[in-house]
């Protein structure tokens, strides 16, 4: 077995959710729970079929996001995952449908955050076995600190 790090391209202004499903459908269910909940986000879907041809799947509403969708599934390309790369919506907005959807069994993360993926390739093909998402702690929250978070929440209008 080999392990790699797999680095994801997430363009400026992009929010990616990256996950494992089961089946054929998920890029067209995905695709009708982003539009369902979040119609102003432009979006690209992929998704590593596991069986069967095995090609990656793709669906969205904008050509460059689901070019960089299908670009990012061929570098991890494993069987079973998915990601969707969305500009003018974030995560937080639809990882609850996300998770929801009966096809998804798992989401590694929803972010922003440069992302490596740790991959395991063996003889069979290629599997996920985790992300590291965004950089390591640099020390603990202070009372400006969480000033600054409760302000900034505020600001984006996450809290009132």
């Amino acid at each position: 077995m080999e392990l790699k790090a797999v680095e994801l391209t997430i363009p400026e202004a992009s929010n990616i959710i990256l996950g494992q499903t089961h089946f054929i459908k998920t890029v067209e269910d995905l695709y009708e729970i982003m539009v369902g909940i979040s119609p102003q986000a432009q979006f690209g879907i992929a998704f590593c079929e596991a069986s069967g041809p095995c090609l990656i799947r793709s669906a969205g509403n904008h050509t460059m996001l689901q070019d960089v969708a299908v670009q990012n599934m061929q570098a991890v390309a494993a069987g079973h995952s998915f990601i969707i790369v969305m500009q003018q919506s974030y995560p937080i907005n639809v990882l609850n449908a996300v998770k929801q959807c009966p096809e998804v069994c798992t989401v590694y993360c929803a972010t922003a955050n440069p992302v490596q993926v740790i991959v395991a390739e063996t003889e069979q093909g290629r599997g996920i076995l985790g992300v590291v998402d965004g950089f390591a702690p640099k020390g603990v929250e202070t009372a400006a600190d969480v000033q600054t978070r409760h302000a900034f929440l505020r600001q984006i209008g996450y809290k009132l």
